[in-house]
């Protein structure tokens, strides 16, 4: 009556060939992944570098916009206030 269960469904010669095979292929997929992650994570870190050097030269040490620009322009506090709050009255 247990016979059926205790018997593999493949002969564990042939099975350890797919076992080790399915390992193999898991384990590429993961190094894949870290892969694509890690560059992901260096291009996001190198944007971000160059956004903070953009700002840091666009504003400096008192808040306000760099000399030689137009007040065309808004200032980083404008991009940051909710859309109700910049002047006009309504």
């Amino acid at each position: 009556m247990l016979l059926p269960i205790a018997t593999p469904a493949l002969p564990l010669d042939e099975a350890g060939k797919y076992v080790a095979g399915a390992y193999v292929v898991f384990l590429a997929l993961i190094v894949i992944y870290v892969a694509i992650m890690a560059a992901k994570l260096q291009r996001i870190e190198r944007e971000l570098r160059e956004l903070a050097g953009f700002v840091e030269s666009r504003v400096n040490g008192d808040g306000q916009a760099a000399p030689g620009r137009g007040s065309e322009e808004p200032s980083i506090s404008d991009s940051l206030a909710p859309h109700g709050s910049r002047g006009g009255g309504t």
